[in-house]
């Protein structure tokens, strides 16, 4: 039996942009923004949030990284009017994680093979709700994120982690991921064998690669 864990943004979901969604909701309540700005403050939360997301460690350490990623936002909108409430407001509820189509089925078909399943993402500790959002997390069987962890890949850490939680030895996982950075080398210092998720580009040589998570039964 092998046991699969799974990366979460870029491999389990994507993030629909942003955007539109934001430019909408501030219209909504009388705001009008366009949307190179609007996606220029979302680059500019995004940015903070990966550089702090470890700091998301629990509810009111997430309430308050969300604070500051909202004030980010605001300061770069720089609309008159809209207060950090509504900031916030709008963030959040422009975040949409939508799965990639042959998520489900594959993660059902792994499951009948008998295969348990562990989402290990750099992801603050609200990485539960997210993936329940999409529909996935009664398809997985257990969720290590790098905020309620401490630690975030490449280090082979929060790969230990994900083993303790699963009860299994490196050698009875495989890790599935999209970056050769934090996905590849982080499991490959914890041991565990890394696939790399392609689905656009090029294969990299020296290392096993799928285009499509469908393919992943046939790994095993």
């Amino acid at each position: 039996m092998t046991v699969v864990f799974l990366d979460a943004l870029g491999t389990l979901v994507w993030l629909k942009p942003p955007a539109p969604r934001l430019r909408t909701l501030l219209a909504e309540e009388g705001h009008d923004v366009s949307e190179e700005r609007a996606a220029a403050a979302f680059r500019a939360e995004i940015s903070y949030y990966l550089e702090h997301h470890l700091e998301g460690s629990d509810e009111a350490a997430l309430d308050d990284l969300r604070d500051r990623c909202a004030a980010v936002l605001l300061e770069a909108l720089r609309l008159a009017g809209l207060d950090h409430a509504g900031a916030r407001r709008a963030m959040l509820a422009a975040l949409s994680f939508q799965p990639y189509p042959e998520v489900r089925e594959t993660l059902r078909a792994l499951h009948e093979r008998g295969s348990p399943l562990i989402a290990v993402s750099n992801w603050d500790c609200s990485l539960c709700r997210w993936l329940e959002d999409a529909g996935l997390l009664d398809l997985l069987d257990g969720v290590v994120s790098s905020g309620a962890s401490g630690v975030a890949k490449p280090d082979p850490a929060i790969f230990l982690r994900a083993l303790w939680y699963a009860g299994a030895e490196p050698s009875d996982v495989l890790h599935v991921g999209d970056s050769l950075e934090k996905d590849v080398a982080g499991a490959r210092a914890a041991r565990i064998r890394p696939v790399l998720l392609c689905r656009d580009g090029e294969s990299p040589a020296d290392v096993e690669t799928i285009a499509t998570l469908a393919e992943i039964p046939s790994l095993l």
